[in-house]
């Protein structure tokens, strides 16, 4: 079982508090059996909240590949990006192709 988010804590812990107050003060009631069950039922209420909130993670379209059988696209092939240092070193060293041709070009 995953474990709740932030948000449904914070959603079910509300309505826990807010439901409750609002049993209490529309019942009027004085008895602890009367607040002990408003309280059981405002408890029941915030798991309910809680436990639909959605939850973060998988999209529609992934969870309809995964009913489907299907598998979703396969993620792009990670390539190396060069780093500035990289290009300077190349052209420093000769290996980027012809830089002694680009060394004066700018330099009148």
């Amino acid at each position: 079982m995953p474990r709740p988010t932030a948000t449904q804590l914070a959603y079910g812990s509300a309505t826990v508090f807010l439901s409750t107050l609002a049993m209490l003060l529309l019942s009027q009631t004085q008895t602890g059996i009367g607040v002990a069950v408003i309280a059981i039922a405002g408890l029941g209420l915030g798991l309910l909240v809680a436990m639909t909130a959605p939850m973060p993670g998988v999209s529609r379209v992934v969870r309809r590949h995964v009913v489907r059988g299907k598998s979703p696209a396969a993620p792009a092939p990670l390539r190396a990006v060069p780093s500035p240092y990289d290009r300077v070193s190349r052209r420093l060293t000769g290996t980027a192709g012809a830089p002694e041709a680009r060394v004066g070009e700018h330099s009148r």
